[in-house]
């Protein structure tokens, strides 16, 4: 019996960690089921990838999304969006917004206007000061929190 996948892209250049070949690739409730040969499978759709190279996911540890306080310039909405459209699956967003997110309830602020928007994982950077020297180490576990960015200005 053959096996069934919601999605596969077939007759793509697949670039992974064992190197670049001629691979399909079924998908399965939106996660990569499995990779190789699958022209005895079905499935719901099928997007011819011949010519085409496929890459995993990038993650972009540093990103200036602006939010809160310069939306004018980016916010998280709109920089996720246009990152997932150049390959990346997961941000770092940086601290240095306004107000700076140095402290517990301004990474919270933060994960909650990201909740439901942003298009990609997510996390933030807490900004390490003087001000919260003796915090970070308190501050790097919060939920949301990729770590601490330390300011040396």
């Amino acid at each position: 019996m053959a096996t069934t996948f919601d999605l596969i892209l077939t007759g793509g250049t697949v670039v992974n960690h064992d190197g670049e070949g001629r691979r399909d690739i079924g998908v399965k409730g939106g996660r990569i089921a499995r990779i190789g040969d699958l022209g005895q499978a079905s499935a719901g759709e099928t997007i011819d990838c011949a010519g085409l190279h496929i890459l995993p996911g990038v993650v972009d540890s540093q990103v200036h999304f602006r939010e809160p306080g310069l939306e004018h310039k980016e916010d998280l909405e709109t920089g996720s969006r246009a990152a997932v459209l150049g390959g990346v699956t997961a941000v770092f967003e940086m601290p240095n917004t306004n107000p700076l997110t140095t402290g517990e309830a301004a990474l919270a602020d933060k994960v909650r206007r990201a909740t439901n928007r942003m298009h990609c994982d997510f996390a933030f950077w807490v900004g390490g000061t003087r001000d919260n020297a003796r915090d970070v180490g308190e501050l790097e576990r919060l939920p949301g929190a990729a770590g601490i960015k330390v300011f040396m200005g």
